[in-house]
């Protein structure tokens, strides 16, 4: 994809002696729970509406969601089954919404989508709102790498572990991938949880200890080599200050003098690990 834009837009500005992007942002990719109607619906409706929000489609001045032609909707979800393209499987995406394939229930799908675009503001227009109590973690259509609930992230997860473990020398910009960070921070967390149970550390403890004790440098060097999570990150949970206060300890530890304070359980856990 990365290469399709960028060789449609240098031969389309030189072509027309123009200069500048031709796509409006980078190409995006990412997994949806389509087995739950609401994470498909949510998903289907954003896409339709997106000239909307791009002000290609004025509702408010009588046009509809269907004179943007450059749609799945206008090229194929409305269309009867002989004039829409074989591979557009607009009678279960119809069903979904639990919509016959039909010209009554094709015309109440663009009749919806137009009372959205009317009723809603044209910024926000289709786009599924996220509750303000809702994981920090959650991914949703604008940020982030799935479309789902909390479950279907970790079936993700548990999914790509075996994928994740097989390369053993990843690059870097495959380390920064939305996928490997969640699946990484699942591993951070119970490592965490794990290490702090062997150290005899609880959450009082990590406060009233400074950013130099060793139980809590095993730990910060684990997550840091082993896992892709930051060093805020790290700072955060191991309440060590900052991130620059983390890096700084790590590059003065001397590997045998720390190990030589670790409590026994906490040595057979980095060990095991």
């Amino acid at each position: 994809m990365s290469w399709l834009q960028n060789t449609v837009t240098r031969r389309h500005n030189g072509r027309h002696g123009i200069w500048g992007r031709l796509f409006g942002d980078r190409y995006k990719a990412i997994l949806v729970d389509g087995a739950d109607a609401y994470h498909f619906q949510t998903l289907a409706d954003y896409i339709h509406l997106n000239p909307v929000r791009a002000r290609l489609v004025k509702p408010r001045a009588g046009q509809s969601v269907m004179d943007y032609p450059w749609s799945s909707l206008a090229g194929g979800w409305i269309l009867p089954p002989s004039k829409r393209p074989q591979w557009i499987a607009a009678e279960e995406a119809l069903g979904r919404f639990d919509l016959p394939d039909t010209v009554a229930g094709r015309r109440r799908m663009v009749e919806r989508l137009d009372r959205r675009a009317v009723t809603e503001q044209i910024k926000k227009c289709g786009v599924p709102v996220v509750p303000e109590e809702v994981d920090a973690r959650c991914s949703h259509l604008r940020r982030g790498w799935y479309w789902g609930g909390q479950e279907f992230a970790e079936k993700l997860c548990r999914l790509a572990e075996k994928r994740l473990k097989e390369r053993t020398n990843p690059s870097r910009s495959y380390k920064r991938t939305p996928e490997t960070r969640a699946h990484s921070e699942n591993q951070a967390e119970q490592w965490l949880s794990e290490g702090l149970r062997a150290a005899g550390v609880n959450a009082a403890d990590l406060v009233r200890s400074n950013g130099s004790d060793p139980r809590k440098l095993a730990l910060a060097k684990l997550l840091w080599t082993r896992t892709t999570v930051s060093q805020d990150w790290i700072a955060q949970k191991l309440s060590m200050r900052s991130a620059a206060n983390v890096s700084q300890q790590l590059r003065r530890m001397s590997e045998k003098e720390n190990t030589n304070k670790l409590p026994r359980e906490l040595v057979r856990f980095l060990k095991e690990i």
